[in-house]
């Protein structure tokens, strides 16, 4: 089983935040490299919260930023 985290920018907030519904994750940080740091650390404590097992990955869907300046 791979967990999926999807990974988005605010731009209001100007942070990155990261979920995933099914364990119950919601994470947010001012930069991209903290914030998978961040989720790295927390994935395998809520899966042991909610007693998950079989976990093989993680993967991260990103959504990609762009800006277009003139």
């Amino acid at each position: 089983m791979n967990i999926i985290i999807d990974v988005k920018w605010d731009g209001e907030a100007s942070a990155y935040y990261a979920v995933c519904d099914e364990i119950g994750l919601g994470l947010e940080s001012d930069s991209y490299d903290s914030l998978i740091q961040r989720v790295r650390e927390a994935v395998p404590e809520l899966l042991v919260l909610n007693n998950i097992q079989g976990c093989t990955a993680m993967c991260f869907r990103t959504e990609e930023r762009r800006e277009k300046c003139m």
